[in-house]
């Protein structure tokens, strides 16, 4: 499929099917950099969705703890752990958390962003311009919703590839 920017365009194939994020390097430059150097290493294939709440969003993007197909996969410790790059400073900006943001998860300081994201699956104003919104889903949203849910999920769903379209041969 042709989209309008592929090297701003992530496709993610899940246990569920395909997600299609238009990033925004306009609003978060630094995270969206970030976000596709992980994926070109490939670092976020196999990683599961390992904080879903209903009506809320599904969380994943630890590649430390959570990719299911490595040595250090740890259910227990999915969650806590990031890449080996320093965390990012915070690029909080004016896009909403609306249904289909993709935002960066982080602890209690604002500049502890690191490779975790959740996309959102109904409107959260109370996250505006306390988290860093770097995309929106443009394709796929209805299997973001079939994502499975828990907090921790049991035999959780994962995305199996994670690659910027321009890398990916038509």
């Amino acid at each position: 499929m042709a989209y309008a920017d592929p090297e701003n365009t992530l496709v993610i194939e899940t246990t569920k099917g395909k997600v299609v994020i238009e990033m925004r390097p306009d609003v978060a430059p630094n995270h969206v950099e970030h976000i596709k150097k992980l994926a070109r290493e490939g670092a976020y294939d196999g990683v599961v969705f390992h904080r879903v709440i209903d009506g809320f969003m599904a969380q994943t993007g630890d590649v430390k703890f959570g990719n299911s197909e490595s040595s250090n996969f740890n259910p227990s410790r999915t969650g806590t752990g990031g890449s080996d790059y320093p965390n990012l400073k915070q690029e909080f900006n004016a896009e909403p958390h609306v249904r289909g943001t993709a935002s960066m998860a982080r602890s209690q300081s604002p500049d502890s962003a690191n490779s975790q994201f959740f996309i959102c699956f109904a409107d959260a104003p109370f996250l505006n311009r306390q988290y860093t919104v770097w995309g929106k889903v443009i394709e796929g949203m209805e299997n973001v919703d079939q994502i499975k849910r828990g907090e921790p999920v049991i035999n959780p769903d994962k995305m199996v590839s994670v690659k910027v379209a321009a890398d990916i041969a038509e």
